[in-house]
């Protein structure tokens, strides 16, 4: 008979990023895309987004997190990861939900890409204006 792994699932959105998130008992290593977290996200900044429900609940070296990222670029991505963490942790323990919510971990942030306007050079952008 196999070990049955006790896992919480979570998943985040941001942009075009989606990341499906499995928080599993362990000693604090994360990977994502079956690639080291350190090699996958390539700033400290976007690590630390990562982190950031992590730290705010204090269970950094509690569990071992996997992460599926598709879509977007690694910013969204990280994003995405935040909230789907975020998630997990809530379907963990309940009573972690206050704290998140407080800190804005829980919200989807909505702003997305704005589309070319016809006529125009981009999204706002405008060709220049000639009097004469």
């Amino acid at each position: 008979m196999a070990a049955t792994i006790v896992q919480h699932l979570g998943t985040g959105r941001r942009k075009k990023s989606v990341t499906r998130i499995f928080l599993r008992t362990g000693k604090g290593e994360i990977t994502v895309n079956n690639r080291p977290f350190e090699n996958y996200f390539p700033t400290e900044g976007l690590r630390a987004v990562v982190r950031q429900p992590l730290l705010a609940t204090e269970t950094m070296d509690k569990f071992d997190i996997v992460i599926l990222a598709d879509g977007g670029g690694v910013a969204g991505q990280a994003g995405a990861a935040r909230l789907g963490i975020a998630r997990a942790l809530v379907e963990f323990n309940a009573e972690l939900r206050s704290r998140l919510k407080k800190l804005g971990f829980l919200t989807r942030d909505p702003r997305a890409h704005e589309r070319k306007k016809y006529g125009q050079k981009g999204a706002r952008k405008r060709f220049q204006f000639s009097k004469r």
